[in-house]
């Protein structure tokens, strides 16, 4: 028998490495990324990270995912510096390689993706959080930033790539320069988080974001529609216009052969609401 949470979830469980926990139910899968105190990351984390994205990308019952930080003060602090102060080069250049396709896989999933920014997310923890497609923080929690500037490195997990993508290039090499830290009031100004929740504790903050989560997938939503716009736009953004219609016309067709658009076009029809399956 599968215990759940009153989140509705299955009890989390540890994975491989010891750096995240997975849990799932009613449509959702939670990753949360679990390295006491500051949920710093690691090669062995990022193992966990791929891990459960695979897990969740395989599993046809999970349609949105939500990644969280252990804990109430940091969603992630970027990489564990300490552990990258005991390797080789070479194994830096490795770590930071396979951090790049971890976060890649987050964007080539065709499943919505939430980050869930309870407290600070600075460093490897914002190049994490931007692979997201949408961002919410626990408004107040903490702050968020690349400051990788202060350890004479740049931001290596993809910061220098996905943040123009975000705030244009000027405001980019500003940010990243200056190692500047912002608040989740200016980074939601910025565009660096999506929505600020407010909630008295993580826990509510959570149980919100997760509220939010399953308003993507069925019923409500048809989420095989959600993953694919995800997939046009995340592809899309990254080519020509013409091949970017192409791959819009090629997801379209599948979506129309889809249970969910027939539904969808015949609710429509007969003016009543639809009863998506995600099929």
């Amino acid at each position: 028998m599968t215990t759940t949470t009153t989140n509705g979830l299955s009890a989390p469980v540890t994975l491989p490495q010891g750096k995240a926990t997975y849990a799932s139910g009613g449509g959702l899968a939670l990753i949360t990324l679990v390295n006491p105190p500051a949920n710093g990351y690691s090669h062995a984390m990022m193992r966990d990270l791929d891990e459960a994205v695979l897990r969740a990308r395989f599993d046809d019952a999970v349609h949105v995912i939500v990644l969280a930080g252990a804990g109430e003060k940091f969603f992630c602090a970027g990489a564990d510096i300490a552990m990258l102060n005991d390797v080789t080069p070479a194994f830096k250049y490795q770590f930071c390689l396979h951090a790049n396709e971890t976060l890649l896989r987050i964007e080539h999933t065709p499943k919505l993706v939430i980050a869930a920014l309870g407290g600070h997310c600075v460093g490897g923890g914002l190049e994490i959080a931007l692979a997201c497609d949408l961002r919410y923080a626990r408004h107040g929690s903490g702050k968020c930033g690349l400051p990788e500037v202060a350890l004479g490195v740049l931001p290596g997990t993809g910061g220098t790539q996905r943040l123009v993508r975000v705030v244009g290039k000027s405001k980019a090499i500003q940010l990243m320069a200056t190692g500047k830290l912002c608040d989740y009031d200016e980074a939601k100004a910025l565009g660096l988080v999506d929505e600020l929740v407010d909630a008295p504790d993580d826990a509510a903050f959570l149980a919100k974001v997760l509220e939010v989560a399953r308003s993507f997938c069925p019923p409500n939503k048809a989420s095989m529609s959600v993953g694919l716009i995800k997939r046009a736009v995340q592809t899309g953004a990254e080519i020509p216009l013409e091949s970017g219609l192409a791959l819009e016309r090629e997801l379209q067709a599948r979506l129309f052969s889809s249970a969910d658009a027939k539904e969808g076009i015949a609710a429509f029809v007969e003016k009543r609401a639809p009863a998506f399956t995600g099929r």
